[in-house]
């Protein structure tokens, strides 16, 4: 398997796979099908860099190690207008956090034939009077997902070391990035949500603020429904008498209930066992779980039963619930992030995630000595993706954030032109 250039196991290139064949099952009948596996996913070619956008892709030691074979780790990088023409100058950087792409990070886009405008973020980026930023997106795929949560794992490896040790130590020895916490943000959503948050949280001194849009899980309370902790099974609650099926997933506008915990957990589990299915709650199980007995990682419930394994779920509290951390180390951290911890969330996300947004900000509004002095921004009917602001005005936003919180001295106009 090629680790690199897949979205997950199953689309990576050199896994092999048969032409589709139509068959009639007869269950009286019964009958032998020869599926001809002959197929090569073949490989995903290069695509070569612009005058705006460069691409980097570096082989990890750290990771290479953990997994015995080599591993790759990259990134995608968004230059500023004139950065060759103003060799001097050093620029604030954006790191967009989420799923693997190697597309132009914030949606850029230049202008093309039948597009000869860009869009809206390639005619703000070009604009004049515009803050200049170098805008990164990580490529950091895993064996169990496109995508490794951006955190030290026993199961899927250190991706958090090789991160801030290898690939961002490089991004900022190629390109001219102030190496300096203040000048260093985040953004995401959705699982881009939860990494940014959560490298916020981890490496408080390394970066100046993140603003994370409809978070996964940041208190385990509510895991797209279940709550790890009280819960004793991951498809249903227990009230009184009766017993009630925990809902996964729901449609934002009229709250229906689209998909229960046990429907995404069995089609997880025939996607894949062990873990393997590419999809949600396998790879939060891969990322905040231990190692079980088998090598692979130790499950939080039985996908087929709905048990919740509640050892595992105090693994979890105890190393990966970011509100519980919070709060566990707030006399410690909490004098590095005040005024850095931004989160945007709908009241209507389609997979409950506006709870554990809701856990954090109760603790976080109960601060004191210091007071977080973040914020939260919800939408009333917000679903999934809701956000207030284009990735324009967020720029925008965090230039602002950036001055305002810039050490003595430090040049905050020459990278405004």
């Amino acid at each position: 398997m090629d680790q690199w250039e897949g979205q997950n196991w199953r689309r990576s290139p050199g896994n092999v796979y048969s032409d589709v064949k139509k068959v009639t099952l007869d269950p009286a009948e019964g009958g032998v099908y020869n599926l001809e596996v002959k197929n090569i996913i073949p490989p995903i070619p290069d695509i070569e860099d612009t005058k705006w956008v460069k691409r980097i892709k570096m082989q990890s030691k750290l990771l290479s190690e953990f997994w015995g074979h080599p591993i790759y780790i990259g990134a995608t990088i968004l230059l500023p207008k004139e950065y060759n023409e103003r060799p001097n100058v050093h620029y604030p950087t954006v790191y967009n956090q989420g799923h693997f792409s190697r597309g132009n990070p914030g949606g850029f886009r230049e202008p093309t034939e039948r597009n000869p405008e860009g869009n809206e973020y390639y005619q703000a980026w070009t604009s004049e009077n515009f803050p200049r930023f170098i805008a990164v997106t990580i490529q950091h795929p895993t064996q169990y997902f496109d995508d490794s949560y951006a955190v030290n794992s026993v199961n899927n490896g250190p991706y958090g070391d090789a991160i801030h040790q290898e690939l961002i130590p490089e991004i900022e020895k190629q390109f001219r990035c102030i190496p300096e916490s203040y000048a260093r943000v985040l953004t995401g959503g959705s699982t881009g949500g939860w990494e940014s948050f959560a490298l916020q949280v981890f490496y408080p001194d390394f970066y100046g603020g993140t603003w994370s849009f409809a978070p996964d899980p940041l208190d385990f309370r509510n895991v797209e429904g279940i709550n790890i902790y009280e819960d004793k099974n991951a498809f249903y609650k227990e009230y009184e008498w009766y017993k009630v099926p925990i809902a996964n997933t729901r449609i934002p506008e009229t709250g229906e209930v689209r998909l229960t915990s046990q429907q995404r957990n069995t089609m997880e589990l025939v996607n894949g066992t062990k873990g393997r299915s590419g999809e949600q709650l396998d790879i939060w199980s891969a990322v905040f779980g231990p190692v079980g007995e088998d090598g692979y990682f130790k499950p939080l419930f039985d996908k087929k039963t709905g048990e919740i394994d509640p050892e595992v779920a105090q693994y979890w509290k105890e190393n990966y619930d970011l509100r519980y951390y919070l709060e566990t180390n707030w006399k410690e951290i909490g004098p590095k992030l005040v005024g850095k911890l931004h989160v945007i969330a709908g009241h209507m996300d389609n997979f409950y995630l506006n709870i554990g947004v809701y856990h954090t900000e109760r603790f976080l509004e109960s601060t004191r000595e210091p007071y977080y002095a973040g914020s939260f921004t919800y939408g009333a009917r917000g679903g999934h993706g809701w956000r207030p602001y284009s990735s324009v005005q967020l720029l925008i936003m965090m230039a602002e954030h950036i001055t305002k919180n810039a050490p003595p001295g430090a040049n905050t106009q020459s990278w405004k032109y």
